[in-house]
């Protein structure tokens, strides 16, 4: 495991937790792709930004790369040997977001671009709500053609929080 992408079902799943601490005790360098597509105060990176940033990280050594953006995970999969992903149940996810907005409130994340201020509001939340059993299975989908591929590839998916913990143990 040199190049890990980590990847969850959604917000809320533990992705950029775990990739920290996944980075702690492998020493390779984590990236969350939150900090390369939100620029300062929300406002989004081009989709020719944020594609080519990511074609910069891939070219390193050894990354974890934290974060799902869809539209670009095939940049990713092309050159990543480990896909982690994180599946906690919906109301787990939900309740992780509204526990770190709390925790956050007027702070920005080290997970985030530069002068975002944490926020939370109904859009989010519907958008969680709404793409959550859709993104369980085009995940599926998704590490299935990834398995097919090129090389030992290796996708490993952890669902609560004892499959975490042993994945640390082990």
């Amino acid at each position: 495991m040199k190049r890990i992408m980590v990847v969850g079902v959604s917000a809320g799943a533990g992705k950029s937790t775990f990739a920290r601490k996944l980075g702690e005790r492998l020493h390779i360098p984590v990236y969350h792709l939150d900090t390369f597509y939100w620029k300062s105060n929300w406002v989004e990176a081009s989709e020719i930004e944020f594609y080519e940033a990511q074609l910069n990280l891939v070219k390193h050594a050894s990354w974890i790369i934290e974060g799902n953006y869809t539209g670009t995970l095939h940049l990713r999969m092309e050159e990543t040997d480990t896909i982690i992903y994180i599946e906690r149940s919906l109301p787990v996810c939900l309740y992780r977001v509204l526990k770190r907005y709390l925790q956050n409130r007027g702070k920005v994340r080290e997970d985030l671009g530069e002068g975002c201020i944490e926020k939370l509001d109904w859009p989010f939340i519907k958008f969680i709500v709404t793409t959550y059993f859709k993104r369980k299975e085009m995940m599926q989908e998704h590490f299935t053609h990834f398995l097919a591929g090129k090389g030992s590839r290796k996708v490993i998916q952890l669902k609560n929080k004892k499959q975490i913990r042993d994945f640390f143990q082990t």
